[in-house]
């Protein structure tokens, strides 16, 4: 499988990243553990999960992705074999959430614990914390680096001006620098990638690799009127996007994904990897021929006439007027 550099610095992954905030909620530990294998049969073995996940489920409490990846590389023994990221920073209890350096100390080695392992590839602050200062946070990461705990930091959603300004407390500091982004990025979310981060990732060469990817299933196809989304566990999700823009965007996934002999979700994952700044896109799979798409995308090539047809009816102006409409 295609491989891309993360960043500046960082190392080679495949470039589509298997999302493992389903581990635990939707897909069970049996079942992870079926992917996982297919996983690295075909060449994902970069898989992104974060001790919150997958706190939202009933019975869940979080750290539930990770405890089961932990058993899959305790069983298996193939953790040299994945490239692993995880995030810290979302709420898992009362107090226990944020950037401050006590906290991200103690969130880190109950990651490892879960994780059954002696460090984390990509350590990622899962969401901005404005109440800790950026020296702190970025102290203490690169302290787990120095560690040996932890070998790379990414961040999530950041600004682009607070990205920057960690990316140059960093600088200033010498301190470990953030050499990924993950943000919400596809082709019905544009705006907040285009205009206001890809300056900042273009301008440090950091690696993306966007969350939501299909926008929770609704590039798939699957989600083309009210009714399928009733029972689904994501449904609630694409309500926003049930709306003439976003069904002509699924249109036009249809009409390039026939031209290319392909499937809706492979062109909306290709569309994004043709994208500047992407370095692998993430998506989850909970059945085998949603892991086959995953894994096809990285293959294809759209053509200049695909990639053109899916910005323009795309494109936020057409969004802006079936939003307000």
């Amino acid at each position: 499988m295609e491989k891309r550099k993360l960043g500046f610095a960082g190392p080679e992954v495949p470039v589509v990243c298997l999302g493992g905030n389903v581990y635990g909620w939707t897909l069970p530990e049996p079942e992870t553990f079926r992917q996982l294998h297919a996983a690295l049969d075909v060449g994902l073995n970069f898989v992104d999960t974060a001790d919150v996940y997958s706190r939202w489920a009933p019975g869940n409490k979080g750290g539930e992705s990770q405890t089961i990846i932990g058993n899959w590389f305790a069983k298996t023994g193939k953790r040299k074999d994945v490239i692993l990221a995880t995030k810290v920073g979302m709420e898992m209890s009362e107090g226990k959430m944020g950037l401050n350096a006590a906290y991200i100390r103690q969130a880190v080695e109950q990651s490892l614990q879960r994780l059954q392992t002696d460090y984390i590839d990509i350590y990622q602050a899962h969401k901005d914390d404005s109440e800790t200062p950026l020296e702190e946070t970025l102290g203490a990461f690169d302290e787990l680096v120095k560690q040996g705990k932890v070998r790379y930091i990414g961040a999530s959603n950041y600004s682009g001006a607070r990205l920057a300004k960690a990316l140059e407390t960093s600088r200033k500091h010498g301190y470990a620098s953030y050499i990924s982004l993950q943000p919400h990025y596809n082709l019905v979310e544009r705006r907040d990638y285009e205009s206001d981060l890809l300056p900042v990732v273009e301008k440090y060469q950091l690696g993306v690799i966007p969350y939501f990817s299909l926008a929770a299933g609704f590039l798939t196809g699957k989600y083309r009127s009210q009714q399928d989304t009733e029972k689904a566990a994501r449904g609630s999700m694409v309500q926003k996007y049930l709306n003439d823009w976003g069904f002509a965007v699924v249109a036009a996934l249809d009409e390039v994904a026939n031209a290319h002999g392909s499937t809706p979700a492979r062109v909306a994952l290709a569309w994004l990897l043709a994208q500047p700044g992407i370095t692998a896109p993430i998506a989850s799979a909970t059945n085998e021929k949603q892991l086959v798409d995953l894994a096809e995308a990285a293959k294809l090539k759209l053509d200049a006439e695909s990639i053109q047809r899916l910005n323009k009816v795309s494109a936020r102006e057409n969004a802006a007027e079936a939003l307000a409409g």
